[in-house]
Protein backbone atom coordinates (compact mmCIF):
# COMPACT_ATOMS: atom_id res chain seq x y z
CA UNK A 1 0.00 0.00 0.00
CA UNK A 2 2.83 2.15 0.86
CA UNK A 3 4.71 1.51 -1.66
CA UNK A 4 1.43 2.37 -4.47
CA UNK A 5 1.33 5.91 -2.78
CA UNK A 6 4.84 6.67 -3.14
CA UNK A 7 4.50 5.79 -6.77
CA UNK A 8 1.66 8.09 -7.46
CA UNK A 9 3.33 10.54 -5.17
CA UNK A 10 6.03 10.47 -7.60
CA UNK A 11 4.22 10.57 -10.59
CA UNK A 12 2.50 14.02 -9.54
CA UNK A 13 5.75 15.49 -9.05
CA UNK A 14 6.82 14.58 -12.20
CA UNK A 15 3.92 15.83 -14.05
CA UNK A 16 3.95 18.59 -11.62
CA UNK A 17 7.44 19.87 -13.21
CA UNK A 18 6.94 19.11 -16.69
CA UNK A 19 7.81 21.62 -19.35
CA UNK A 20 5.51 23.97 -20.96
CA UNK A 21 5.48 23.07 -24.74
CA UNK A 22 4.10 26.39 -25.81
CA UNK A 23 7.23 28.21 -24.35
CA UNK A 24 9.45 25.86 -25.50
CA UNK A 25 8.10 26.48 -28.91
CA UNK A 26 9.18 30.20 -28.86
CA UNK A 27 12.07 30.00 -26.46
CA UNK A 28 14.04 27.04 -27.86
CA UNK A 29 14.16 28.46 -31.70
CA UNK A 30 15.81 32.04 -30.60
CA UNK A 31 18.17 29.99 -28.59
CA UNK A 32 19.18 28.16 -31.09
CA UNK A 33 19.50 31.54 -33.74
CA UNK A 34 20.92 33.54 -31.01
CA UNK A 35 18.79 36.03 -31.01
CA UNK A 36 19.79 39.61 -29.82
CA UNK A 37 18.32 41.99 -26.92
CA UNK A 38 16.93 43.89 -29.31
CA UNK A 39 15.07 41.31 -31.28
CA UNK A 40 13.66 40.36 -28.21
CA UNK A 41 12.40 43.76 -26.75
CA UNK A 42 10.64 44.49 -29.93
CA UNK A 43 9.02 40.73 -29.86
CA UNK A 44 8.29 40.75 -26.43
CA UNK A 45 8.94 44.63 -25.00
CA UNK A 46 10.97 45.95 -22.51
CA UNK A 47 11.73 42.94 -19.35
CA UNK A 48 10.61 43.69 -16.13
CA UNK A 49 13.76 43.43 -14.93
CA UNK A 50 17.35 43.58 -16.40
CA UNK A 51 20.63 42.48 -14.70
CA UNK A 52 24.20 42.20 -15.38
CA UNK A 53 25.85 39.46 -15.12
CA UNK A 54 29.17 38.25 -13.50
CA UNK A 55 31.55 37.30 -16.14
CA UNK A 56 29.37 40.05 -18.71
CA UNK A 57 26.72 40.19 -20.11
CA UNK A 58 22.69 40.50 -18.96
CA UNK A 59 20.49 38.39 -17.45
CA UNK A 60 16.27 39.64 -18.85
CA UNK A 61 13.57 38.85 -16.48
CA UNK A 62 9.99 39.17 -18.06
CA UNK A 63 6.74 38.46 -15.43
CA UNK A 64 3.70 37.49 -17.27
CA UNK A 65 -0.34 35.89 -16.42
CA UNK A 66 -0.33 32.25 -17.34
CA UNK A 67 -3.48 31.68 -16.87
CA UNK A 68 -5.21 30.62 -13.13
CA UNK A 69 -7.56 28.95 -11.59
CA UNK A 70 -11.05 29.89 -11.14
CA UNK A 71 -12.66 31.02 -7.71
CA UNK A 72 -15.52 29.66 -6.66
CA UNK A 73 -17.73 32.67 -6.43
CA UNK A 74 -16.47 34.50 -9.45
CA UNK A 75 -13.20 35.99 -10.84
CA UNK A 76 -9.56 34.09 -11.37
CA UNK A 77 -6.38 33.61 -8.71
CA UNK A 78 -3.52 34.14 -11.72
CA UNK A 79 -0.95 32.10 -11.98
CA UNK A 80 2.19 34.08 -12.59
CA UNK A 81 5.12 32.98 -14.84
CA UNK A 82 8.98 34.17 -14.83
CA UNK A 83 10.97 34.05 -17.85
CA UNK A 84 14.49 34.40 -17.40
CA UNK A 85 16.67 35.25 -20.43
CA UNK A 86 20.70 34.78 -20.33
CA UNK A 87 22.36 36.93 -22.72
CA UNK A 88 26.16 36.64 -23.50
CA UNK A 89 28.60 39.87 -24.00
CA UNK A 90 27.76 40.45 -27.28
CA UNK A 91 23.98 40.71 -26.24
CA UNK A 92 23.05 37.54 -28.06
CA UNK A 93 21.14 34.87 -26.39
CA UNK A 94 23.28 32.07 -24.47
CA UNK A 95 20.41 30.67 -22.48
CA UNK A 96 17.08 30.34 -20.72
CA UNK A 97 14.76 29.45 -18.17
CA UNK A 98 11.33 29.82 -16.73
CA UNK A 99 9.39 29.11 -13.44
CA UNK A 100 7.25 26.07 -12.54
CA UNK A 101 4.02 28.50 -12.88
CA UNK A 102 4.54 29.06 -17.05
Amino acid sequence: MSRSVIVLVSLLLLAGCASNPYLEQSLKPAAQRHESKDWFEKEWGKPSGASKRFWGGETWTYYRIAGGTQRILGGMNPHECEITLYFDKEGKLDDYSYSSGC
